[in-house]
């Protein structure tokens, strides 16, 4: 799978060990907008997905998390890679350990009809809702999202996937 980009942040010179903990996620298109996932609380969006579990394939987490978070069916059939983020940085709770995540993108279709979300607490607790939004619109929610308990890096990785689309003519 291709590299997309980095995202290394050259902070974690006093770090003695790493935290490594891979996503996988869907991108599902649909006339012009992008399935993605919308944070009620916090006002952000994200690609349905999640992390991988031990013994899990990529893209069969991919599949899971989608079902559970978006109510989205992946079709097995459609999936193809797109490529991979990969991103390094001092834990934000623990100065002397490393965070590293490769997220994996898939390219794939669904099927119409959604099914119940099966959300965890904190998912439930930030209401995530699926949208088919406009690329453009998530961008700027992404760059302008505030008073999050989450690391600024994850929209400005999910956003700049969004622009790759754009500029590779997906959207």
């Amino acid at each position: 799978m291709r590299l997309l980009f980095d995202i290394d942040l050259r902070d974690y010179d006093a770090c003695t060990h790493s935290f490594v903990r891979n996503s996988a996620r869907s991108i599902i298109l649909c006339d012009g907008k992008v399935a993605m996932i919308h944070s009620l609380k916090y006002d952000y969006y994200k690609f349905p997905g999640g992390g991988i579990e031990n013994g899990e394939s990529p893209v069969d987490a991919m599949i899971r998390e989608t079902r559970e978070e978006a109510g989205l069916v992946v079709i097995p059939e459609s999936v193809r890679e797109y490529g991979y983020v990969h991103r390094i940085q001092k834990s934000d709770s623990d100065p002397t350990e490393c965070f590293v995540q490769d997220n994996f993108y898939y390219l794939c279709s669904a099927l119409d009809d959604t099914v119940s979300q099966e959300l965890d607490g904190y998912e439930a607790q930030e209401s995530y809702r699926l949208e088919f939004v406009d690329p453009q619109s998530a961008i700027r929610k992404n760059r302008s999202a505030a008073n999050t308990p989450y690391n600024r890096m994850m929209f400005e990785r999910e956003a700049r996937v969004l622009e790759l689309l754009i500029a590779e003519g997906h959207l």
